[in-house]
């Protein structure tokens, strides 16, 4: 798989009605993960959305999520630009270079989905996502 550059909305409860909502305008194939299913699934939040993603025919790829528990919603920040995929140099290029003069707020390691993961605010204020899946076998 080759990287990819696409939108990642933040919802307040709500991500599974608009990622539903989105399938129907767009068609292709929607993909929803719980975070009871990721392993919170004590939580009230069990049922809330921890990542979605809607691949459309036209070649669209729209990721969405709830924000996850103890961080804030804030309406206006709720977008982060998601670069995926298995080329680890690559992504983890792209990730040195945007978190450089930026903030971490999750460093890239490997996570309990079994990828490599971090979310960081590069120094304009944009967020942004680096997710590096195993190579295709």
């Amino acid at each position: 798989m080759s990287s990819r550059l696409n939108p990642y909305l933040s919802f307040d409860g709500d991500a599974r009605q608009a990622m539903e909502f989105y399938e129907q305008v767009f068609g292709g194939t929607l993909a929803l993960n719980t975070f009871g299913a990721s392993g919170m699934s004590d939580s009230p939040d069990a049922d809330k959305i921890m990542h979605g993603m809607l691949e459309t025919p036209s070649g669209f790829t729209l990721m969405g999520a709830d924000t996850p528990p103890g961080m804030e919603h804030s309406p206006g920040n709720t977008f982060s630009v998601s670069l995926s995929g298995d080329d680890e140099t690559e992504l983890r290029g792209y990730w040195e270079q945007l978190s450089a003069g930026g903030s971490v707020a999750v460093p890239l390691e490997k996570q309990m989905w079994g990828d490599v993961f971090g979310m960081c605010t590069d120094r304009f204020g944009v967020p942004w996502m680096v997710n590096i899946s195993e190579p295709a076998s």
